[in-house]
């Protein structure tokens, strides 16, 4: 079973966040939420969550991918956080997946692991700063990073997730029963 850490700072996106943690457990993965500044954290609104962990006590040799919500101010804490910042550049050092939805590709950025196709949530590719900006794609794959737009894309981004995992079969019958057949 692939084991996913989602890293979550003060403001993160609730509806990314938790779409990505509830897709990936019900396709199959192990998803540990790492705490980011605290032992509660608040969502963008104001929606509180206690991680199972913090982000201190995470290693990358346990983990097959870290995936960042995004989310105001989440994404520019997570980019500020040295301990997210060093797993991210561990993770893209040997060969594992990293991946961001929203506003959170600038955290990718901010680490150097960010590739050359991305996407965001439309119109923040302009604080990202970086070339291969795809506007039509819920979901971007460019070798060991994952992207996807926003809060409207979670389910699609973390299916997309639970097909590199877990396979096309679950991957199918966890689209079908989400009732995602717009991803």
């Amino acid at each position: 079973m692939a084991k996913v850490c989602v890293p979550l700072a003060n403001g993160f996106e609730e509806i990314e966040a938790i779409s990505l943690i509830d897709v990936m457990r019900r396709g199959g993965l192990e998803v540990i939420v790492a705490g980011v500044g605290g032992d509660v954290i608040y969502g963008a609104h104001n929606v509180r969550v206690i991680p199972d962990t913090k982000i201190e006590l995470v290693n990358v040799d346990e983990l097959d991918l870290v995936v960042l919500p995004g989310g105001l101010p989440g994404a520019i804490n997570l980019a500020k956080d040295e301990y997210v910042q060093n797993l991210l550049k561990e993770m893209d050092k040997k060969g594992k997946y990293v991946g961001a939805i929203c506003a959170a590709p600038y955290a990718l950025k901010e680490a150097g692991v960010l590739k050359d196709k991305y996407t965001a949530y439309p119109g923040w590719e302009e604080n990202i700063k970086k070339e291969g900006y795809v506007a039509d794609a819920k979901v971007v794959e460019d070798k060991n990073v994952l992207t996807s737009k926003g809060p409207g894309t979670a389910i699609c981004f973390g299916l997309e997730i639970v097909k590199k995992f877990s396979g096309e079969e679950v991957y199918k019958q966890l689209k079908e029963g989400l009732l995602a057949d717009y991803c």
